[in-house]
């Protein structure tokens, strides 16, 4: 017979493996998010748009657990200034995202706050277009992060951006540089403060991937892209044969934060 605690040293071990073995094959929670962008024809749809958002959209929201929503136009310089708004929604699952429009059709609050927006007529509609994108976080970032400025929310620049692939293969492949190869982790030790990253499911532009960094203002941020170029460890990955031409497109757009969002 086996001494017992050889034979209780035993047992350790292989509940400790199956522990393991567990653990390793748990799924990760991953954030879905909706990109919601309005379409505005000019100021007075923007002034309706805003006031529905400020005062019935994002209460809502946070009174049904969505508590960190973006919302963000475009830089004075771009010409969409004034012709956009663009939503960033955190969900938890893509049951709370399936669950949201009934939710609000029923809440009084909301119908309430927003009624004017709601019942708008026809021919005086608040706003041109919706168009939206919905994302699933990457594995190596699975949920999102509210970044860590200090300064005045209307100096710091967000840029999103989106890199398109030329098959959807070829577009996993830069998927898996973001976490095999460690390029999220870059970014994070070079302080890109970057509210997510997330592969597209829904959206016009696939196969696709989508992620936001954050600045405290233009300068900020070129200086971090300068040090990124110049990083040798990116200089390493770039150069790896297994990620190259794995990007066909890379749109950017540099937004700034309104006053009432979240972040």
């Amino acid at each position: 017979m086996l001494p017992s605690f050889i034979k209780h040293s035993s047992c350790f071990l292989v509940l400790f493996s199956i522990a393991l073995t567990v653990h390793s094959q748990k799924k990760i929670n991953r954030e879905i998010y909706e990109i919601k962008t309005y379409r505005l024809s000019g100021a007075q749809q923007e002034k309706q748009v805003d006031v529905f958002l400020k005062d019935a959209f994002l209460p809502a929201l946070h009174r049904h657990g969505i508590k960190e929503v973006g919302v963000f136009k475009p830089l004075e310089t771009d010409s969409l200034y004034g012709k956009r708004i663009v939503l960033l929604i955190p969900y938890r699952s893509l049951q709370q995202f399936y669950d949201l429009p009934d939710l609000l059709m029923r809440d009084e609050a909301f119908n309430e706050a927003g009624k004017k927006y709601l019942e708008a007529v026809y021919n005086n509609p608040p706003y041109q277009r919706i168009e939206t994108i919905l994302l699933r976080a990457f594995s190596g970032s699975p949920n999102m992060e509210v970044p860590a400025l200090t300064n005045a929310r209307l100096e710091r620049v967000y840029e999103l951006r989106s890199y398109e692939g030329y098959t959807e293969r070829i577009y996993q492949n830069k998927v898996k540089m973001f976490n095999a190869g460690d390029e999220i982790g870059l970014f994070k030790r070079l302080g890109f403060n970057a509210v997510f990253y997330g592969e597209v499911l829904v959206g016009n532009h696939q196969p696709n991937l989508m992620y936001m960094t954050t600045f405290a203002n233009q300068a900020a941020r070129d200086e971090h892209w300068k040090l990124f170029v110049e990083d040798p460890q990116w200089k390493k990955l770039s150069t790896m044969p297994e990620y190259q031409h794995n990007v066909s497109l890379n749109t950017i757009l540099f937004l700034r934060p309104t006053g009432y969002s979240d972040y």
